[in-house]
């Protein structure tokens, strides 16, 4: 590969400036002034952007902690991709891969953010949904998990958190949530238990198997008691899940 040219070079320096100014020098050749109004327009643009796309995050934060938090994302992030509005999701990347445990970092944060991102990401997922179909009996039909519909697991209460709830230590037992874009394209949110979850799970991976089938294997797994009320109550739950678009 060739060597940079001075012009690529300069641009390089300009680049690791902007994103971490108190450890990379500025360049020679650029005033002083003019840099600073780049470091701030780079800066702002940043801010405004992940403080908008996770406001309860930021709002359980201290304001110091939240400039230092943006500050070190902007300086050892590399984003892998140049679209502007995928940011967010870069963010989320470098809070659950990439950044080191630091003093201060509540320990629910990356839980949090990611949390706040399937919002995001659900809105902006480009699947549409097919034409409603609520007809026959669940415990025959075959259902697949929609495309516009997550599944999710946490150590702690993601959705209860925020500036009046910070907990310190995680749940007695792991947080089962579901998002999911409904009809009318809005991002609905709800709390689901261990059952649901591992339907959903099963659905997800078993594309074959009729409701009745994915609930006698729900069954046998948990040794429930009365399997039959368990195939009645899932049947119930099926259709439930069928109505709301989380199944089709």
């Amino acid at each position: 590969m060739a060597d940079p040219t001075p012009l690529a070079q300069l641009q390089q320096t300009i680049c690791t400036h902007l994103r971490d100014p108190q450890r990379a020098p500025a360049p020679s050749q650029i005033p002083l002034q003019r840099l600073a109004l780049y470091r701030e327009l780079v800066r702002t643009n940043f801010v405004e952007q992940l403080g908008g796309a996770f406001p309860v995050l930021q709002q359980s934060c201290d304001d110091d902690y939240w400039e230092r938090l943006l500050d070190d994302f902007l300086a050892d992030h590399r984003c892998r991709s140049p679209l502007f509005h995928q940011l967010p999701q870069e963010f989320v990347d470098y809070l659950q891969h990439e950044r080191t445990a630091a003093a201060g970092d509540p320990p629910w944060l990356a839980e949090l953010a990611h949390y706040e991102w399937m919002e995001l990401a659900l809105a902006q997922h480009e699947a549409e949904l097919p034409p409603a179909d609520t007809t026959g009996d669940p415990l025959r039909r075959v259902f697949r998990l929609s495309p516009l519909a997550r599944p999710l697991s946490y150590r702690f209460a993601v959705h209860r958190i925020g500036p009046h709830y910070r907990p310190q230590q995680p749940e007695p037992e792991p947080t089962h949530l579901l998002v999911y874009r409904d009809r009318g394209d809005q991002v609905q949110f709800m709390a689901i238990n261990v059952m649901t979850a591992h339907l959903l799970q099963l659905i997800a991976t078993e594309e074959q198997l009729s409701g009745a089938a994915l609930l006698r294997q729900i069954a046998a797994e948990l040794q429930h008691p009365q399997p039959q009320q368990l195939l009645m109550d899932g049947s119930a739950l099926l259709q439930q899940l069928n109505r709301q678009a989380i199944l089709l």
